[in-house]
């Protein structure tokens, strides 16, 4: 058994068997730091490496932040990437430019829709019929985006609230995010990874009583936005947690490329929606959220209060939708998958129908058919560039093609991977228990980091 050895001071030194190889361990019981640190023959400025995450319940994923302590003020942090290494993008080149979609969709799990529009806008670019989508498939695209764009923020900030102790917070955004993806399974079957954007428009028109479920859940997300932002931005422990911590200026946000609600926190209102519209957002009448403080409480207050302009843009896009009927795929048959999809017992898939029809009645629609799902279409040679506003900020998409039936090269400039590097930033000189808040004000997904 080991001794223990008692000096004057309170302070124990446990000698054993292994110090050699586990080291010293020392119980300080009162008494001033330096002087124990002294006595003991330890330097009271050497510093403690601390590995938070990858598998941590406050790294919104797998991330892993090498934290660099003097007690509990952090002078160093670092950002480790790269433990949800999917290889999207590499596999996207040995997929038809349509299946390319069911690839990206699944980068950032909370924002399906944001890569596949992104994408699609892309390779529309390339083929140069950006002016000829159908504007019913716009305004259903722009309808998916901020309902998508709802159920990020609900994410971001329940997550964020359950990692300070609000557990309420939690339960109610998970609750109100319910709603939202009950809408998007009506419309594209499936609760995430949709797949539903596609090149040349969207893979099927609203289902009947879309719009209608729509307008039910509106009043109803309303009165659930409410509760969260009066248990958060009134609750004087939630602003003592959030406020002046994380702090990033317009400066720092500029200099390492960071945008969305971490931006706009610093007063510029920068919204691409805004700046560079895209799928018809020009016409539709919302205000670009922004605040001045630029820190974590700053960033909740924003996405609450982007929650309800995306609310005003869908109400916009419902009646739109309503007055006209219209097409939601390109005109142009060579590009536009010949699909009828319905919900039948089996699940989602071609109407029995179209099955009918292509297959007993019209033997070159079957073999188009079979080519373009196949083979896919081709895309002339070239490249292009799009960025549209996430909700976490710009999401730009690289496409090359060499005039092949798949990319060439498909690459995403996903928010969240920017956004990281300003962990350092917002850390540095805080408090160890501030970078749970920092981190969360960010609102990461490791999906779209680790592509």
């Amino acid at each position: 058994m080991a001794a223990t050895d008692t000096n004057t001071s309170g302070v124990h030194s446990t000698p054993g068997a292994d110090d050699l190889a586990e080291g010293h361990v020392v119980n300080v019981q009162g008494g001033d730091w330096d002087q124990e640190m002294g006595e003991l023959g330890m330097n009271p400025e050497e510093r403690i490496i601390l590995n938070m995450g990858p598998q941590h319940p406050s790294t919104h994923g797998v991330l892993r932040l090498i934290l660099e302590l003097d007690g509990e003020t952090v002078t160093e942090a670092r950002a480790g990437i790269g433990y949800l290494h999917t290889g999207i993008e590499k596999n996207m080149e040995f997929r038809t430019w349509t299946l390319g979609t069911t690839f990206c969709t699944r980068m950032d799990y909370l924002t399906p829709m944001f890569q596949e529009a992104a994408y699609c806008l892309g390779i529309e670019k390339i083929l140069g019929i950006t002016d000829d989508i159908p504007e019913r498939a716009s305004a259903i695209r722009v309808l998916m985006m901020e309902l998508t764009r709802i159920s990020s923020h609900l994410i971001g900030i329940g997550t964020g609230g359950m990692e300070l102790g609000a557990t309420t917070v939690m339960t109610i955004g998970f609750r109100e995010r319910e709603r939202v993806l009950s809408i998007i399974e009506m419309i594209t079957g499936l609760r995430m990874n949709n797949a539903y954007i596609r090149p040349g428009g969207v893979a099927q028109d609203l289902p009947h009583g879309a719009i209608d479920k729509i307008r039910e859940t509106i009043p109803m997300l309303r009165k659930g936005i409410a509760e969260l932002s009066a248990i958060l931005l009134e609750n004087p422990l939630f602003k003592g947690r959030t406020k002046d911590v994380g702090v990033l200026s317009l400066t720092g946000c500029t200099a390492l490329g960071i945008t969305g609600p971490v931006l706009r926190s610093t007063g510029l209102p920068h919204d691409l929606r805004k700046l560079d519209p895209y799928c018809g957002y020009e016409k539709y009448d919302f205000e670009v959220i922004t605040r001045t403080n630029a820190d974590a409480y700053d960033r909740w207050a924003i996405r609450i209060d982007e929650m309800l302009e995306s609310l005003k843009i869908i109400e916009q896009v419902t009646d739109e939708l309503q007055r006209d009927p219209g097409e939601t795929m390109v005109a142009d048959k060579r590009i536009a998958w010949p699909a009828k999809l319905a919900v039948g017992g089996d699940g989602q898939g071609n109407s029995l129908d179209h099955i009918r029809e292509i297959m007993g009645t019209s033997m070159e629609s079957l073999i188009h058919h079979f080519k373009l799902v196949t083979e896919g279409f081709r895309v002339p040679p070239g490249q292009a560039y799009v960025a549209i506003e996430s909700p976490k900020g710009e999401l730009g998409c690289h496409v090359v093609s060499d005039g092949g039936t798949r990319p060439y090269r498909a690459h995403f400039r996903d928010p969240s991977f920017n956004n990281l590097q300003a962990v350092a930033a917002m850390c540095e000189g805080g408090f160890l228990a501030d970078v749970i808040v920092a981190v969360a004000s960010i609102d990461p997904v490791m999906g779209g980091v680790d592509r």
